[in-house]
């Protein structure tokens, strides 16, 4: 890696955890949500540079689906014991069985966007008054609107039109009773500063980011692993491919691509190349063309 990438990534770096520093400085209770997945584990990295020798003034929250690959949950439990971290899990299954949300049904039903109503339960019941997130700008559409302090009403609900701005990075994170804020530090970061970040940091990631053999099925030119939680077609065929996933969320709506990356190098080198967007085997993303931002106006992520 040359001189460039590495003074980009540091300034990356010091933007981030000047993010981390401030949420620590302007809220009371603030939380990490975490998801086991690439960015919400730089986020921790850069939240345990940010604090040293300290602990992290964060709780971590993670909205559990019920549908989750057990390769992030083992490595989410790993890495809590790892760094003594607190770990809030805000479970859908709950909610589903307590009827705050109504479980989808036939064979695209997903449980993605059912996580809305548990973490801002969650967010409620413990005070929360602060959520960071690892979400990206280029990412998606509706994530480019956001900023770095990202104001929620007293609904949980985003308004994209009422965005505070943020000029000299100077954040305003006042907020009325009830109300709270979302922070994404790594908002300027790309797919691929993650990598190679990850890469120079020496960073642990889940397995599932590497390229190993699956028993997976084609739906509408996205490659799903076959699991419990999915319902098939009868003209569905299982097949074993190697496979890897670029992004780790619900298995009911995680696409895999195929792969031979064993190693983060080899990610790199793949993420230069690849012609198709990060989230471009999201099923949840493909439901309508504003499909992210309808979810995050009701609370997502």
């Amino acid at each position: 890696m040359n001189n460039y990438h590495l003074n980009h990534l540091r300034e990356l770096e010091s933007e981030s955890i000047f993010v981390l520093r401030e949420v620590a400085a302007q809220f009371e209770h603030p939380c990490l949500l975490f998801s086991g997945g690439k960015d919400s584990i730089t986020v921790l990295h850069l939240a345990l540079k940010a604090f040293y020798p300290a602990s992290i003034p964060f709780t971590l929250l993670h909205v559990d689906t019920g549908h989750n690959f057990q390769e992030t949950l083992d490595f989410r439990d790993e890495l809590v014991k790892k760094y003594n971290l607190r770990l809030i899990i805000a479970s859908v299954q709950d909610a589903i069985d307590s009827g705050l949300v109504r479980e989808e049904k036939g064979a695209t039903a997903s449980r993605n966007a059912l996580q809305i109503a548990p973490l801002l339960d969650a967010i409620e019941k413990n005070k929360f008054d602060c959520a960071i997130g690892g979400a990206r700008r280029d990412e998606e559409k509706a994530r480019a609107k956001e900023r770095f302090f990202s104001h929620r009403d007293e609904f949980g609900q985003w308004d994209p039109k009422n965005q505070r701005p943020e000029l000299w990075n100077i954040f305003n994170g006042r907020k009325l009773m009830g109300e709270h804020f979302r922070v994404f530090p790594i908002s300027n970061w790309t797919e691929m500063d993650v990598w190679q970040y990850i890469y120079q940091e020496k960073i642990d990631i889940p397995s599932l980011y590497f390229s190993h053999q699956r028993k997976v099925f084609e739906r509408d030119g996205v490659w799903y692993a076959d699991s419990e939680y999915m319902t098939k077609k009868d003209n569905e065929e299982v097949v074993e491919k190697t496979v890897r996933f670029r992004t780790i969320g619900d298995i009911s709506c995680t696409g895999a691509v195929f792969s031979t990356a064993s190693t983060v190098e080899d990610i790199i080198q793949e993420v230069a190349s690849t012609r198709t967007t990060e989230r471009g085997t999201r099923a949840d993303d493909k439901r309508s063309e504003a499909a992210m931002e309808d979810r995050k106006k009701q609370g997502y992520f």
